[in-house]
């Protein structure tokens, strides 16, 4: 049987070089637009927090940002806690809604299709986080129509 020689890791040690950009750092011209959209279940898989990411990274480098929450994408929009709303029941159970919230502070909005939220997911507007703008099903459509007719990059989330 062969036997390991290398050292164990050691916290602090590097497996990757994180200094070597390959790309330029690509910044929004004035007045770019950018649309993150998510049919996506909180907690069902990493796409919905690591694209909310990608979406403050894109309002930081200067795009105007929004985020749409349509289908099962209304239940990262939802206030959570537990035992009680802001109390967080376990490390990084609370990262849509911290996240989501900083977004909201740097400028980004958030729409929530109203009829997944009450006709799928049984909650009300004022389940939603604050901030977060609640918009009619048909508007759902008009916004992502809105976003391609001004050439905004559209980041599409889906999960199924």
């Amino acid at each position: 049987m062969p036997q390991v020689t290398h050292e164990a890791h050691k916290d602090g040690d590097f497996f990757v070089d994180y200094e070597s950009k390959v790309f330029e750092d690509v910044k929004a011209d004035p007045g770019e637009k950018a649309l993150v959209t998510f049919h996506t279940v909180a907690f069902e898989g990493s796409i919905g927090l690591v694209n909310i990411l990608n979406a403050i990274r894109l309002q930081r480098k200067g795009y105007e940002t929004s985020i749409l929450l349509y289908g099962p994408g209304v239940t990262l929009g939802i206030q959570r806690g537990f035992p009680k709303l802001g109390d967080e029941a376990f490390p990084g159970h609370l990262n849509f809604n911290k996240n989501l919230e900083r977004f909201m502070k740097e400028g980004g909005k958030v729409y929530a299709c109203r009829f997944a939220l009450q006709a799928l997911y049984g909650h009300g507007e004022p389940s939603l986080i604050p901030g977060i703008i609640p918009i009619l099903p048909q508007d759902v459509l008009d916004c992502i129509l809105l976003h391609k007719k001004a050439n905004a990059l559209i980041i599409d989330t889906w999960t199924v």
